[in-house]
């Protein structure tokens, strides 16, 4: 993973956390179909494949900031 600035840091763990509604630490499918209800099925399943490293069926901050930046 390249370096990132504390910005783009700081923002990724922002928006992370706005996503993450019940503040688990993670974010679960059904936060993602909450926050953004127009992703295809399709597309959540392909990121599921690619960015649940841990294949756990939800996305830690570490997942997240990877697939994101």
């Amino acid at each position: 993973m390249a370096e990132l600035s504390d910005e783009r840091l700081a923002q990724l763990k922002s928006t992370f956390a706005s996503i993450d509604t019940d503040g688990d630490g993670y974010i679960s499918e059904p936060e993602l179909k909450q926050h953004f209800p127009d992703l295809p099925a399709e597309a959540l399943g392909a990121m599921s494949e690619s960015a649940d490293s841990d294949q756990d069926g939800r996305y830690s901050l570490e997942e997240f900031i990877r697939t994101v930046s």
